[in-house]
């Protein structure tokens, strides 16, 4: 299993950065272009414990693949938890946390993933996955600063 976690300061309220986050349709404002991100699902403009988001993501060499994920947990304007239930990954499990700080927000991510194949897991994740992650995470930070001023 792979643990990856990222930490920002975001300079918003906890209100407003809880209210961009927890709207799915927001994930493709922070997702790269060229992963063609697309919910599938009819999908409402908050998190709820229980919903389901279906889309389609093109995460390497523009093969669409079919993505399931779950809100497994929500605490307003604290954190959420998203579940892998279908997808690339044998285990995809995301903790996104909120806390008011100096400046603004502090955002962590916590993200713990495991690859779908045994043989090749620390080869393939080493040399291809972790990096494309780490690309996706700097691509939001990015948009963060001028989606949220």
């Amino acid at each position: 299993m792979t643990t990856l976690e990222w930490e920002e300061i975001i300079p918003i309220s906890l209100k407003e950065a809880w209210e961009f986050f927890s709207n799915p349709h927001n994930l493709s404002k922070l997702t790269p272009r060229h992963m063609d991100f697309k919910i599938l699902s009819d999908t409402p403009e908050k998190l709820y414990e229980g919903m389901v988001i279906n889309y389609t993501v093109r995460p390497l060499m523009g093969i669409k693949m079919y993505w399931s994920t779950e809100i497994t947990q929500v605490k307003k304007e604290s954190y959420f938890v998203d579940n892998q239930i279908l997808g690339p990954y044998k285990i995809w499990h995301h903790q996104h946390h909120f806390e008011e700080c100096k400046g603004g927000v502090k955002m962590t991510d916590i993200l713990n993933y495991e690859l779908p194949y045994s043989f090749f897991n620390t080869i393939i994740n080493n040399m291809i996955v972790k990096r494309e992650i780490q690309k996706i995470f700097t691509y939001r930070k990015e948009s963060l600063k001028t989606l949220l001023k």
